[in-house]
């Protein structure tokens, strides 16, 4: 609903905005991805990148398709194919593929790249460079397919905590509802990769409403 775009609006265009932890976010985003899902149970809902010159959005890329979770939005969980709702910034980039041109951090992964996903492990919620299975719950990103052709980190949990949910991105669709994380077609994807920059400090924003609208000051 149009009511958690203007609260997101508030949040982004605040100085010290607040971040999904309540810890604050130093600057604003200038890049700004909205993600809606129609109900709280949705496995699609519908993406749309917003950018701001000085204090007007624009909309640059979507609206679009956008495949949620299984379970669709809400309360993080592990183990719970829903995707988190809030605000958080995007982090690293990578993929199977070589860097399609965006300027955000980019790795080309390999069969030695898995991001570890287990509770009890201490490199949980992080990328692990290594020959073998690193714990025994970890996703090889480059063996899982073409989703993680291109990708970008949704940083739901930067501080790593258990039960929190690890390995939220925002990536490539397979047709298929997610485990958590939003997905896009390729060409998409792509796209919105080639387009984020770290200077934009760029956010991705998801909750329940019908299609994504800009933030209003």
């Amino acid at each position: 609903m149009r009511v958690v775009a203007l609260l997101v609006a508030v949040a982004l265009t605040a100085a010290e905005a607040p971040s999904a932890y309540g810890e604050p976010m130093a600057t604003p985003a200038e890049q700004l991805i909205v993600v809606t899902a129609p109900t709280a149970d949705s496995e699609v809902g519908r993406l749309a990148a917003y950018e701001r010159t000085g204090s007007e959005w624009t909309l640059v890329r979507g609206p679009m398709d956008a495949d949620l979770g299984e379970l669709g939005v809400g309360a993080p969980a592990d183990d719970v194919f829903r995707t988190p709702t809030g605000t958080y910034p995007l982090g690293m980039a990578f993929g199977r593929e070589p860097n399609p041109g965006t300027s955000l951090p980019y790795t080309q992964v390999t069969k030695d790249d898995w991001w570890d996903e287990d509770v009890d492990s201490p490199t949980y919620n992080t990328l692990v460079q290594s020959p073998t299975k690193p714990s025994e719950d970890a996703e090889n990103l480059y063996t899982s397919g073409e989703m993680y052709d291109y990708a970008v980190l949704v940083e739901h949990n930067p501080q790593r905590v258990p039960g929190r949910s690890a390995g939220i991105f925002l990536h490539v669709t397979d047709g298929d509802p997610t485990w958590g994380c939003i997905a896009v077609e390729r060409d998409e994807m792509r796209s919105l990769l080639q387009w984020l920059t770290p200077s934009a400090n760029p956010r991705i924003t998801i909750g329940v409403g019908p299609e994504p609208v800009p933030p209003a000051e």
